[in-house]
């Protein structure tokens, strides 16, 4: 993994880690697996467009090239997004079933974001 990696800015807990690879990774790097349906369209195309916004939004490969206020803004919009069960999308996890997040792992990710959000880590 890349040093500018969200799990390598971090000092994040294997059990977190799993987590946000298993829920948060897939759309949200630079390592999506692609499943065999992205290759059918108009399918493909919607799904590219999708993971395009995603990683715009909020890339976790490129988490450590963030300025430390764009790190504390993205870590609020995180914490309150899970909060609020929008992410991960359930358009997704309908289909993704591993990305579900059971409300144990929702609290662990949460309490583990909320620890970051007012550590800096400079460039």
């Amino acid at each position: 993994m890349l040093s500018t990696e969200f799990v390598n800015v971090y000092e994040v807990p294997e059990n977190v880690q799993q987590i946000l690879l298993n829920s948060c990774y897939n759309c949200h790097s630079n390592n999506t697996n692609y499943p065999w349906y992205s290759y059918v369209q108009p399918i493909g195309l919607l799904l590219e467009n999708h993971i395009y916004k995603a990683k715009a939004e909020l890339n976790l490969s490129e988490f450590g090239d963030y300025s430390v206020r764009k790190q504390r803004s993205k870590l609020k919009s995180m914490i309150s997004q899970i909060e609020k069960g929008e992410m991960p999308m359930t358009s997704y996890t309908f289909i993704h079933r591993e990305a579900r997040l059971p409300p144990e792992d929702k609290n662990k990710l949460i309490d583990y974001l909320k620890t970051l959000k007012n550590t800096s880590h400079e460039n």
